[in-house]
């Protein structure tokens, strides 16, 4: 994980105005969310590995995915840049089972913190400058 200085960090924004924003530069709201957290990810990379995360607090409202009025704040957090290596091909240690084919989709990062190449870095910083533009 490599941190981004950005002039967004410990902002208080409105939530939907801002991730309309943000998506128009490429950024996605993570899967990771929840009604009180969640951040915006930009893949930085084709095969996405490489990631811009720009986390966020709910300070107001609560965040509820089939309600695009509700008066929601948010704090955005440290932007940073995080690289996943996977296990490319089959997992040789995988054991069929019905349920856990539901639950085990995807094998576990070589690397979840992998290092983090200066071009990727750079990429972050420029698309930061985006957004920071909003």
């Amino acid at each position: 994980m490599y941190p981004i200085s950005s002039s967004l960090t410990s902002q208080t924004r409105d939530y939907f105005p801002f991730r309309e924003a943000a998506e128009q530069k490429g950024f996605t709201l993570g899967g990771n969310w929840d009604y009180d957290h969640g951040s915006f990810d930009c893949a930085l990379d084709t095969v996405n590995k490489v990631w811009l995360r720009l986390p966020f607090q709910v300070t107001r409202g609560s965040l509820d995915s089939e309600m695009s009025d509700v008066d929601v704040r948010i704090l955005l957090g440290e932007p940073y840049v995080l690289k996943h290596v996977y296990n490319e091909g089959l997992d040789k240690e995988a054991h069929p089972r019905a349920m856990g084919a539901m639950i085990d989709q995807f094998s576990d990062p070589v690397d979840a913190d992998a290092d983090i190449e200066p071009n990727w870095i750079e990429e972050a910083k420029r698309k930061i400058r985006e957004i920071e533009s909003f």
